[in-house]
């Protein structure tokens, strides 16, 4: 018999009934068996007791919320951010911070447990690496600007609607990105600048993008505007100027589409360079205002050193540098190796490669443009053979023809970098049908409070 997506023959909407909290989802919910289907509860805690109302049901699942905690969790706590349920940018500010480190190991484990046929005895598993200090912690902030009233406000759309919240005071953002943002809003209202208005597709005014250096201290202040031209300009650069000297990078984009991308293609220089600089370990980068840089420096440095500890390099190794982007994995390994390859799709990641080698004085990188299932098999017919492959793919995890080609390329180790546990553990699945082993797994925690982990897995050739 078939349902169709409101239908369940256990659950309806409305229903109440008590409920026990097994573990955490993905998405930092918890979860919890009814009849053997599935209950996902936003909120909820594992080892918690609680009555749930149900909100939505599908065939096998159901989501609900939580109508009372009969048996609370000693790991919950209060969440310090007053708009934290309002807001949704973060999900697990009620559990204390080391539990949110055991939960996210559980989270890859669960992965694991899903998808590969490794036991759970078997799952060479570390804890996570956490931060001492889990808040302030992000180097850049987005904020849509609206208006209520006569009051501009600039924020994060709340979960599943289209209800935007003004965030005054974040705090995983560092604090110069609040500082800017609050002064920036105060700014476009003394002005009284257009603020662009979605529904009617009128304003200007779109985003407050501020990305801070917390090495070299270096603020980028990007508005983004709906229209090219930049109402009162002259005005609201001195008044930047004034009020906000410690912006060294003030850049215009020019987003005219109706989308829920932040970035238009158009980027103009207002004042100031059109780059920060910012340095990881002894490494520096220049960040335009498009380009892709980790949201947590601090983790970033033990991601890297665990994907170097992991890489195991002596000095002798050819290593590939897969999805590379800027090049900073590659670079953080080359004093390593004895010669490192690294490509990406996009273009302009591999220009901004080659400059980060060279200014770097790294001489045994080079980079190209193109798919890492095209290169390697060329590399290899010129009598190139990589004994490392590292990959940093996106969310999606890694193309599969890219994961066929490893397996015919035959590199004795492989480092995977994952920003998704699931799509992890499939590629991973994979891998091992083809010959290879799960060496280590190292979740790292680069965004505390949040659900999500990211974790550093070593396979290696049986």
């Amino acid at each position: 018999m078939k349902y169709t997506k409101q239908e369940n023959p256990i659950m309806k909407i409305g229903q109440t009934f008590p409920l026990s909290i097994k573990r955490l989802g993905i998405n930092g919910e918890g979860i919890g068996f009814y009849k053997r289907q599935v209950v996902f509860v936003p909120g909820a805690l594992p080892g918690e007791e609680i009555h749930v109302e149900i909100t939505k049901v599908f065939p096998n699942r159901a989501e609900g919320k939580i109508k009372k905690i009969k048996k609370k969790s000693k790991n919950r706590t209060t969440p310090p951010c007053p708009i934290y349920e309002e807001c949704g940018g973060c999900q697990l500010q009620h559990l204390t911070y080391p539990s949110q480190l055991k939960e996210k190991r559980d989270i890859v484990a669960q992965a694991f447990e899903r998808y590969t046929k490794i036991s759970k005895e078997k799952l060479p598993l570390e804890k996570t690496v956490g931060m001492k200090e889990p808040w302030y912690y992000r180097n850049k902030s987005q904020f849509q600007v609206g208006k209520i009233n006569d009051t501009v406000i600039a924020g994060l759309y709340s979960s599943n609607s289209h209800k935007l919240i003004n965030i005054d005071h974040c705090l995983v953002q560092h604090e110069d990105t609040n500082i800017v943002t609050n002064k920036v809003k105060q700014i476009i209202r003394d002005l009284n600048l257009p603020v662009y208005n979605e529904r009617k597709r009128t304003g200007s005014i779109r985003t407050i993008v501020v990305r801070t250096a917390f090495r070299t201290d270096q603020i980028q202040l990007v508005l983004v505007t709906a229209t090219e031209a930049f109402p009162k300009k002259e005005l609201f650069i001195a008044e930047v100027k004034k009020r906000l000297p410690q912006v060294t990078s003030f850049v215009q984009n020019v987003n005219e589409e109706k989308t829920s991308l932040i970035f238009g293609d158009q980027t103009e220089e207002v004042y100031g360079k059109d780059t920060i600089t910012e340095h990881l370990g002894d490494l520096s980068f220049e960040l335009s205002a498009r380009a892709f840089f980790q949201l947590n420096p601090q983790q970033t440095v033990k991601l890297y050193d665990e994907v170097k500890k992991q890489a195991k390099l002596t000095g002798k190794e050819k290593v590939v540098d897969a999805y590379c982007g800027s090049g900073t994995i590659g670079m953080w390994l080359a004093d390593g190796a004895k010669e490192v390859r690294g490509m990406d799709i996009i273009k302009e990641s591999i220009e901004d490669a080659r400059k980060n080698a060279e200014k770097h004085g790294i001489t045994n990188a080079q980079y190209e443009t193109g798919k890492a299932e095209k290169l390697l098999p060329k590399w290899l017919k010129e009598g190139w053979r990589p004994d490392v492959i590292v990959v940093d793919p996106p969310r999606t995890g890694c193309d599969q023809a890219f994961l066929e080609t490893v397996a015919k390329i035959k590199p004795k180790r492989m480092v995977y970098v994952s920003c998704n546990p699931s799509t992890l553990a499939k590629d991973v699945h994979m891998l091992i049908s083809k010959g290879f082993e799960v060496e280590n797994i190292k979740p790292v925690d680069m965004f505390p409070q949040t659900a999500q982990v990211e974790a550093v897995c070593s396979l290696v050739l049986k």
